[in-house]
């Protein structure tokens, strides 16, 4: 099979890899779509450590399967799934938290990704959809969930009504994107969005009834914002974050492009802020999404880009250089 393959920082290869061995309770899906995840970009230049060359990436996928080892599953039939691969047994999977399993492993990091023909993965991690489900919006499942359960974590800390909140969101890629458009579903009219690239300004001003500003030229006013979304998660995204945001209001913390970074614990402490963490999705999260994808309340995603697998290469470059418009480019098998 073909498979897009990790071989060194900032190079992708379109190489021949064998199939994937079916083994007992797992399937062999034939990917339809896979989408590029910031994680994806941060591993292709060689920033995570967890991700080595050689590796096949990809996380964000829906396929049909092609063979299967687990009883229900059946060949033919279109699935997206968790890429969390979980224990089910752990205090947290038991709580239905499972996204915080302290056995977990992941497809594209701890096991080949969807960058290729054909992946195999559990069948326990494998989520229902609608058959007719365009592949665009089921390979858009796990960035919508991520969105989706930050925002819902988001609304049991915060003093008012989310529709009632000045809203600020950091970074108009994918997750900044699905946040901004359940936000308007959710009812906030006062929404804004900074990012950098100037194209992707533009699609965020098509898609969602936002005010998208470049931070370099229109900061976001001090303490100004109940709620405050940090999609990108730098050292100077994080400082941003702390200045936009009200006395008594919340910031959830969803990207991860820097390890670490300074914090100010006296702002957050004599000003009563609420820092939130978020990790990914529950599987409860990730059905939930697939419902609202499919009922289109997440827009018509015309935003979102597609390409061949055999484009893949050239799909890194162009995100990493900033020229494509689209916050998500999905890739077709």
């Amino acid at each position: 099979m073909k498979a897009l393959v990790y071989t060194e920082p900032n190079q992708m290869q379109l190489l021949e890899r064998p199939m994937p061995v079916l083994v007992d309770g797992e399937v062999v899906l034939k990917i339809e779509a896979v989408g590029i995840c910031g994680s994806d970009m941060h591993a292709w230049h060689g920033h995570d450590p967890r991700r080595q060359p050689g590796l096949v990436l990809g996380h964000e996928f829906v396929g049909r399967i092609e063979q299967s080892a687990a009883p229900g599953f059946a060949p033919g039939t279109r699935w997206t799934g968790n890429p969390l691969i979980v224990c089910g047994s752990c205090d947290y999977c038991v709580q239905g938290r499972n996204n915080l399993c302290a056995n977990r492993s992941m497809v594209g990091m701890t096991r080949a990704g969807a960058f290729a023909e054909y992946m195999s993965i559990p069948a326990a991690s494998l989520i229902a959809m609608p058959q007719d489900m365009p592949a665009r919006a089921a390979a858009l499942t796990e960035p919508a969930a991520t969105a989706w359960h930050a925002v819902n974590l988001s609304m049991r800390a915060l003093v008012r009504p989310l529709h009632e909140c000045e809203v600020l969101i950091i970074g108009g890629g994918a997750i900044g994107m699905l946040a901004a458009l359940l936000l308007e579903r959710l009812g906030v009219r006062r929404l804004t969005v900074t990012e950098l690239n100037p194209l992707r300004r533009a699609s965020l001003a098509r898609a969602v009834a936002c005010e998208a500003l470049d931070p370099r030229q229109h900061a976001p006013a001090d303490a100004h914002f109940e709620y405050v979304i940090d999609a990108v998660g730098s050292a100077a995204t994080r400082s941003l974050a702390f200045s936009a945001v009200k006395p008594g209001g919340v910031i959830m913390h969803v990207g991860l492009q820097d390890w670490a970074s300074e914090i100010d614990m006296r702002k957050l402490t004599l000003a009563e802020i609420t820092l939130l963490g978020t990790y990914t999705y529950t599987t409860a999260d990730l059905r939930a999404t697939v419902d609202a994808l499919y009922r289109g309340r997440f827009g018509d995603l015309a935003w979102v880009e597609e390409r061949r697998l055999d484009a893949g290469a050239m799909a890194f470059v162009d995100l990493d250089r900033g020229t494509s418009a689209a916050a998500k480019i999905v890739l077709r098998a």
